[in-house]
């Protein structure tokens, strides 16, 4: 279907900003980009409002933030990680999607900050990202009590983070109710239509994608090291040897998004191994969707609509979900 038109409007608006050019300032220009496009689009009158918002440090060393309902009944606890390609993005950026996830999913969401390329490459993120689930896991009673509802989602990058981490956890014997994975990047190093039907003009673009994945990895694209980075599970999930056993999945792709269609493929090899999945593709929207909904109507009712899926996830959430898993190795806490 066509663009929407009212992401369309919000496109050519942005065409006055441009991209990040190429050199040393090209990191922070990223960063202050997105904070411009989320911190200083959100006003407080819109904004949902959790019971308590608290700051915390999980595991030592990682700075976090919990978002509480009103209820003092056991809840649903979910691991947020945010997007912005492992080189942006932070608790502030996206304090929206964690407030909007708390209020309708009736959930403790704790959003982890962790850390960032190109200053932290790959595996900080991962090992980061691993560290914050499993240690919520391990003190679930200060969270949402409920270990049989343990959920971990984010979005972009911070989906595929959330896949790696639902991949391990599945390897660790930690079951987890659900996996929430918004416009995931799952196979780096392939080669997709969407790639070039939405590489320019849609929000992301290919050559921004290829320079996330530089910052991240430490090698350009173009070099024959990315080849090998893309089989490794921990940058590419798709290339998992074993997708059955993983917790239930929301995978949500964008109609305009160079991420569409390995996302659509990870949805898809997620359900060949018999994984139970739902997922929705959103025509007419793009990239980044997911926090969109005061600038589209329809932005808001994909948002709405993934939600609404991953509650539903929730209620079905029966044991042996819970099981703890072994002790970590020191390595992954560094």
């Amino acid at each position: 279907m066509p663009l929407d038109p009212h992401i369309a409007g919000f496109l050519r608006s942005l065409q006055p900003l441009g991209a990040p050019g190429p050199g040393e300032n090209a990191v922070a220009q990223v960063r202050a980009r997105l904070r411009a496009l989320t911190v200083g689009q959100h006003y407080p009158a819109t904004r949902p409002e959790a019971a308590t918002v608290t700051p915390t440090v999980l595991a030592g060393s990682l700075p976090a933030r919990v978002y509480r309902p009103h209820t003092e009944t056991s809840l649903p606890t979910l691991v947020y990680l945010h997007g912005g390609g492992w080189v942006a993005g932070d608790l502030d950026t996206h304090d929206m999607h964690a407030r909007t996830l708390c209020r309708d999913l009736d959930a403790v969401v704790v959003s982890v900050d962790y850390r960032l390329a190109p200053e932290h490459r790959f595996p900080a993120a991962v090992d980061d990202a691993y560290t914050a689930l499993t240690w919520v896991a391990r003190h679930v009673d200060t969270f949402g009590g409920d270990l049989d509802r343990l959920v971990v989602g984010g979005d972009s990058a911070g989906a595929t983070l959330s896949a790696v981490c639902a991949q391990q956890a599945r390897a660790d014997g930690l079951e987890l109710a659900a996996q929430l994975l918004v416009y995931p990047s799952t196979d780096m190093a392939g080669a997709y239509p969407s790639r070039v039907e939405n590489g320019e003009g849609y929000f992301l673009t290919t050559p921004e994608l290829h320079w996330f994945f530089e910052q991240y990895l430490g090698v350009r694209h173009s070099d024959p090291a990315p080849a090998a980075f893309g089989e490794d599970p921990r940058v590419a999930p798709l290339r998992a040897k074993d997708l059955a056993g993983l917790a239930p999945a929301v995978v949500a792709t964008a109609e305009y998004d160079p991420l569409r269609d390995e996302g659509d493929a990870y949805a898809e090899a997620l359900r060949r191994s018999g994984v139970r999945v739902e997922h929705p593709r959103f025509d007419g929207l793009v990239h980044g969707f997911y926090g969109m909904g005061h600038l589209s109507p329809a932005a808001g009712a994909g948002t709405d609509q993934r939600r609404t899926q991953t509650a539903d996830r929730l209620t079905r959430a029966t044991p042996p979900y819970g099981r703890l898993p072994p002790p970590l190795p020191s390595s992954v806490h560094s």
